[in-house]
C-alpha cells in the first residue's frame, strides 16, 4: 500500500510527471523524501531514489525562491542564480502555504496566520533530517552540506534575546526572507528538535568528507542546549508526543555513538512523553468517528511509538552506552504498553471509508504521506 500511496502523492503534487507549478509543502515533502528513500532501500528500484532526488530539487526550486505572486524574484537568500543553485538552502525555505506572508505593516490576525506563508523553524529541521537521510542512503555529501547550511541559517535567524534581556529564545515563525518575525512565541519542542537535529548532522557529516568542508555546528549545538535547560516537554497533542518519541530515538542513537552532549535529556524526554501519553489515552480519542479526528496528528504519534520499539532494540544492541542509565529500561517498558495504539491507528486510517471523511480530504497530501511513513517508517527512522 505504501507504494500506491507515494505514487499517488507524486501524481497529485506535480512530481510525476513534473509540473511547471508543482504543489510543494515543506513538512509533507520532508516525510515524502524519506518514504521514497525507504522504498528504494526495500526494493532497490532506482525509480524511488530518482523520486527522492527530484523532490529535493523541486522543493529547493519552489520553496527556496520567492512566490509567483510576490514582486520579489529569485532565491530568497538573495544569492544570484548560479550561487543559489549551489546553495539552495542558505536563505531557508518557505512553508508553502497558499496565502502570501503578512507584511510588517499589516495587523496580526491569528486565524489568517495559519494560512499565510513564511518560514517555520520546525519545518526547517524536518527538511534538515530529510537531507541527512538522503546522504545516509546515497553517500552523496551534497545533501548533507545543504542541511548544514540550512541549520546555520535557521539558528542565526530564529534565535534571539528578548528586548530588555533575558534567556535566548526561538521565533516560531518568520518572514519569507527571515528579516522579521511573524509569530514571536517559541514552539514548545523547537529547541529540543533543533538540538537533536544539529547533533545528528554534526555526528554524521565527518563520514562523508569528500567535497565537503569541515562542518562545525558545535556553537549552534551549545547554544540550543542552553535554550533546552530545565524545560518541561509534556504535551497531550498526539503529534507533539510522537515528535518527542522520535527525538528520544535519535538521541539514543547519538548516545550509542557517543555524539550527544546532553545524554541526561533522554530520561527527561521519556518521562514527559509518558506523561503526555497517559493523559492522551485517558481521553479515549480512538472511540471517535473519522470526521472528528486529524489523521496526520494521530499518525505522528504512531510513528513515534514505532520509534520507541526501535529504541528498545538499540539499547539491547549497545548495552554499554546505557549501563549508567538503568532507569531508561523501566521508562521504555512503561512506554511500550502504548505501542499497540500504533497498530490501531494504522488499521483505522487504512480503512477506505475513514479516508473518505472530510477530516482526511481537507488535509489529503499530509495525511497520505504520514500514513505511508507510519506503515513503513524505515526511511524516516533509519538505523544507526
Amino acid at each position: 500500500m505504501v507504494r500506491e500511496i507515494m505514487i499517488e502523492f507524486a501524481k497529485r503534487t506535480g512530481l510525476l510527471p513534473e509540473a511547471s507549478l508543482p504543489k510543494r509543502y515543506l513538512w509533507t515533502d520532508a516525510y515524502a523524501v524519506c518514504n521514497f528513500l525507504g522504498l528504494y532501500r526495500q526494493t532497490n528500484n532506482e525509480q524511488y531514489k530518482r523520486f527522492a532526488f527530484d523532490l529535493v530539487d523541486q522543493v529547493h526550486a519552489t520553496l527556496g525562491r520567492h512566490r509567483r505572486d510576490d514582486p520579489r524574484t529569485g532565491w530568497i537568500s538573495g544569492l544570484d542564480e548560479e550561487e543559489g543553485r549551489r546553495h539552495p538552502t542558505k536563505g531557508g525555505l518557505r512553508i508553502g502555504k497558499e496565502m502570501n506572508e503578512r507584511r510588517p505593516e499589516e495587523p496580526f490576525n491569528e486565524r489568517l496566520e495559519w494560512d499565510r506563508d513564511g518560514q517555520y523553524y520546525h519545518y526547517l529541521t524536518q527538511w534538515m533530517h530529510a537531507l541527512h537521510c538522503v546522504t545516509k542512503v546515497t553517500g552523496d555529501p551534497t545533501f548533507q552540506r545543504w542541511a548544514i547550511e540550512l541549520a546555520k541559517t535557521a539558528h542565526a535567524r530564529f534565535t534571539y534575546v528578548p528586548p530588555g534581556g533575558g534567556e535566548k529564545r526561538l521565533y516560531w515563525k518568520m518572514s519569507i526572507d527571515l528579516s522579521y518575525p511573524l509569530v514571536s512565541s517559541m514552539g514548545h519542542h523547537d529547541p529540543l528538535n533543533g538540538l537533536v537535529t544539529y547533533s545528528e548532522l554534526q555526528s554524521t557529516a565527518g563520514k562523508y568528507p569528500e567535497g565537503l568542508p569541515s562542518p562545525d555546528l558545535n556553537a549552534e549545538i551549545a547554544g540550543m542546549a542552553v535554550i533546552c535547560e530545565e524545560k518541561n516537554w509534556s504535551t497531550d497533542d498526539p503529534l507533539g508526543i510522537g515528535g518527542l518519541l522520535i527525538d528520544a530515538y535519535k538521541m539514543a542513537q547519538l548516545i550509542a555513538a557517543d555524539r550527544f552532549m546532553r545524554p541526561d535529556l533522554l530520561g527527561t524526554v521519556l518521562d514527559d512523553s509518558l506523561t503526555g501519553l497517559d493523559y492522551f489515552a485517558r481521553k479515549s480519542p480512538f472511540k471517535l468517528p473519522a470526521h472528528y479526528r486529524l489523521a496526520f496528528r494521530e499518525l505522528g504519534l504512531s510513528i513515534g511509538l514505532q520509534a520507541i520499539e526501535r529504541l528498545q532494540v538499540l539499547i539491547e544492541q549497545y548495552p554499554d552506552a546505557f549501563k549508567k542509565r538503568h532507569d531508561v529500561h523501566s521508562r521504555i517498558r512503561n512506554l511500550m504498553e502504548y505501542v499497540h495504539l500504533s497498530e490501531l491507528t494504522n488499521a483505522f486510517w487504512v480503512e477506505r471509508t475513514n479516508r473518505e471523511s472530510s477530516s482526511w480530504t481537507e488535509h489529503r497530501e499530509i495525511n497520505m504521506v504520514m500514513l505511508a511513513t507510519s506503515l513503513s517508517p524505515d526511511g524516516y527512522l533509519p538505523p544507526l
